[in-house]
């Protein structure tokens, strides 16, 4: 009888090993994608509780300020009111002692190199 140099069985077989390497590799690239997803869910889970925070943080801020004692506090502080029953105090110099004067030193100026210079001469204004 005649045999053919192909094997049937041979030839199964290698088809069978190439689609089980193809499955392995799209299986692969299932589980990578997944691994990516999940690292990005991480992120934006992450942000999440980062924005929820700083609201958190901003409606405690917002509750603080509407309130009376900000109001009280910032009066006292920056508005430089007084309540009823204080007693201002404004302070003045003693008599007959001179001013105190404060000298401000001059700023040194910063010497320039000769590209400013020339920078300057050139192109400004």
């Amino acid at each position: 009888m005649f045999q053919s140099p192909v094997n049937l069985r041979r030839v199964a077989t290698f088809v069978g090993i190439f689609l089980l390497v193809l499955f392995v590799i799209e299986f692969n690239t299932r589980l990578e994608e997944l691994n990516r997803l999940n690292d990005q869910r991480d992120q934006v889970r992450v942000l999440a509780t980062q924005a929820i925070q700083t609201q958190a943080a901003l409606q405690t801020r917002v509750a603080y300020a509407a309130s009376t004692e900000a109001v009280e506090e910032w009066a006292r502080t920056d508005g430089r009111y007084i309540q009823e029953g204080d007693q201002p105090v404004v302070p003045l110099e003693a008599p007959g002692s001179a001013p105190v004067t404060v000298n401000t030193p001059a700023p040194t100026p910063t010497p320039m190199q000769n590209w400013e210079i020339w920078w300057t001469l050139f192109f400004d204004e």
